[in-house]
């Protein structure tokens, strides 16, 4: 059977599909694709998002931060991002002044293709350029947002992954309506503890050009496969600087 005449319209079978993999919990991405005619759901069902700069203070109320991913050919999806809602809390460091929005967040497009490794071999390399729409309600400063990401992952004896991703993106300044340009690099490390539970260790930093300032982070997550084809994971993302974000969440993957 020819893997490459599978598509959208013509989905690969379900005894041939490659074994399910995530974009989460870790911030690397997976390089491999959802398989042709199939869908995949992923979601951060609860995420508590801490920051703090110099001027103000904000925590972040994420539920069902969700990426729907369709493969459209055996090496191509495309995902669709959404925030169904979110509650931020801002608070001036030098003040009693408060605010606090809530509402639904951003549109997301991303489109993966798998360049080398996605049906064989130990290495595989992906590339996956998105934009983000600025339809927010709790985020009244959000702004049109892109970037391209390259994650690739390499599989070692004994069941142990490493994952590499370096990422360049256009963002929205923290403190003003500007714009800066940010580069993100990752590196990680999984390994299974059971045959259904497995450990993922990260650390990652992000580098932002206008600001010329570094954030480094530290991640750790588990991930437990339920029953075939659904995972749930916990886990946080902690910024080391006083500036950097600190995440804490619980999210689940499906697959049809």
């Amino acid at each position: 059977m020819k893997t490459e005449n599978f598509s959208l319209f013509n989905p690969v079978p379900k005894a041939n599909m490659r074994e399910m993999e995530t974009d989460r919990p870790d911030v690397t991405e997976s390089p491999y694709t959802v398989d042709a005619g199939h869908i995949q759901f992923e979601t951060d069902v609860v995420r508590f998002i801490k920051e703090k700069d110099e001027i103000v203070q904000t925590n972040t109320l994420l539920i069902n931060q969700m990426n729907l991913k369709i493969g459209l050919t055996n090496n191509t999806a495309i995902q669709i991002g959404f925030q169904s809602y979110g509650k931020m809390h801002e608070k001036e460091l030098d003040s009693d002044t408060e605010e606090i929005t809530s509402g639904h967040g951003d549109l997301t497009f991303r489109l993966k293709q798998n360049l080398i490794g996605n049906n064989k071999g130990d290495f595989a390399l992906a590339v996956l350029p998105y934009i983000k729409l600025p339809i927010s309600k709790y985020d009244r400063e959000s702004r049109f947002e892109g970037g391209v990401i390259v994650p690739m992952s390499y599989k070692f004896a004994g069941e142990w992954k490493l994952g590499l991703q370096v990422e360049v993106d256009r963002l929205k300044d923290k403190d003003q309506p500007a714009m800066h340009t940010e580069f993100l690099q990752t590196l990680t490390i999984s390994h299974p503890l059971t045959k259904h539970v497995d450990w993922i260790a990260e650390t990652y930093y992000t580098y932002d050009f206008k600001a010329h300032h570094f954030s480094n982070f530290l991640n750790a997550a588990i991930q437990v496969e339920i029953f075939n084809d659904f995972k749930l994971d916990a886990g946080l993302n902690y910024g080391l600087q006083d500036s950097a974000d600190k995440h804490f969440f619980f999210g689940a993957s499906y697959r049809l």
